[in-house]
């Protein structure tokens, strides 16, 4: 967001200044009449390209929202004041950007605007399934008690993001580094084998492939690697859109190993969501708008989607999720089983439990399944080059012999 100089009076006739973030001047307005401040002159703070280049974006990761969560709950449990707490937690955050939000929504509580108003000024921190159910906490009076479902939700949701990392982080490194050894061999060593074979000799397809790609390489290196970095950058591109997102969705799920880890990870984090909005007390039709996107796919978003389009006419939940294939037919029954039974959410939570320890078994067979695939992988790749360059030796040995 840009960054505003204000100057304003206060009741007393004082005269301040100040930079705040808003999305544009008529937040600042309203934020500034919040804290009984009247406008005397808005502008947007320059700022230097170069610093504009090089400033790191600052973000709030899931564990410092989640710490932040669960001191709040544990604060306003406590009987101190929500305006106290915000303050104090404000002073204390070693996150800058966390720090800031929560002041700035401490300031606009003080002027009267309710906890999750003031939350929706920053929706790159608190994301729409937290501002709703502070919402849903705000108005049933049970605040502490949701701010505790969703300190736990975050904490899961965490476990299952580092759970995934760890899962893809080996194969990524080992596959990175194979690139790189396949990279020098040919920049480094196919020079000084393609400098040892005798003039006059034929050398083999597989050999001339090796010294033809190397040669290439090392002429036009640049070339090659500004290929890469568009084709990189065509894939990133692509994958933001929406037709490429759906096309990820697809191929991930159907990945070998990892396919039915991405598509565990998914329900569980969208069996977590739904269950934790609905016992939040969040009407059904608006959890599943919230739900569908933070479950992280593409596919079933839009399959949820259709859910809450279709409970809206008066349909079944269960059954758009049951036509689409991606849920298994576990989770659909026992999502059945809730409805009819009035007990949706408990069961929600159990497939997502469920499923989370999955994923936690998954990810710590992963390694020992996928090590030897790997080793294989790379000994292959270095060991056909290797044969392919001893390939013309052997030529000439047999000729002279």
């Amino acid at each position: 967001m840009p960054t505003y100089s204000y100057q304003a009076v206060d009741a007393g006739g004082n005269v301040t200044n100040g930079k705040i973030e808003a999305r544009d001047e008529a937040a600042i307005v309203n934020r500034l009449k919040q804290m009984k401040l009247t406008v005397l002159d808005i502008s947007e703070a320059k700022t230097s390209a170069v610093k504009t280049a090089f400033q790191a974006k600052a973000t709030v990761s899931m564990g410092e929202l989640g710490l932040f969560t669960r001191q709040l709950g544990a604060m306003l449990n406590a009987g101190v004041p929500l305006i106290r707490t915000l303050h104090a937690l404000s002073e204390q955050s070693s996150n800058a950007t966390l720090a800031s939000v929560i002041g700035d929504i401490a300031k606009s509580v003080e002027g009267g605007t309710s906890f999750s108003e003031a939350m929706n000024s920053y929706p790159e921190v608190f994301h729409s399934m937290y501002r709703d159910m502070v919402k849903a906490g705000e108005l049933g009076g049970n605040l502490v008690e949701v701010l505790g479902r969703l300190s736990e939700q975050i904490e899961r949701d965490k476990e299952l993001r580092d759970n995934i990392k760890t899962a893809t982080f080996y194969p990524l490194t080992v596959m990175t580094f194979a690139a790189v050894v396949l990279v020098a061999m040919l920049f480094f060593v196919v020079p000084v084998f393609s400098g040892m074979f005798p003039d006059g000799v034929v050398l083999p397809l597989p050999t001339r492939v090796i010294v033809g790609l190397s040669d290439a390489m090392r002429a036009w290196w640049y070339l090659f690697a500004a290929a890469i970095v568009t084709f990189a950058l065509a894939i990133k591109f692509y994958i933001s859109t929406e037709s490429g997102q759906l096309m990820w969705d697809r191929v991930k799920f159907k990945l070998p190993v990892f396919g039915a880890l991405f598509l565990k990870t998914t329900i569980a984090r969208f069996a977590r969501t739904l269950g934790t909005l609905l016992d939040g007390g969040i009407p059904v039709v608006q959890a599943l708008e919230t739900a569908g996107p933070t479950s992280g796919s593409v596919q079933v978003a839009g399959v949820v989607k259709e859910a809450g389009r279709r409970v809206q006419d008066g349909e079944s939940l269960v059954e758009p999720l049951r036509e689409s294939s991606l849920f298994p037919p576990v989770v659909t029954i026992m999502m059945a089983v809730g409805v009819e039974t009035g007990e949706l959410p408990a069961l929600l939570n159990r497939i997502a439990e469920f499923y989370e320890s999955e994923v936690a078994s998954m990810t710590k067979g992963l390694a020992s399944l996928i090590e030897p695939i790997l080793i294989i992988f790379v000994g292959g790749s270095v060991g056909m080059m290797v044969v392919a360059l001893y390939l013309p030796m052997f030529t000439v040995i047999t000729q002279i012999g």
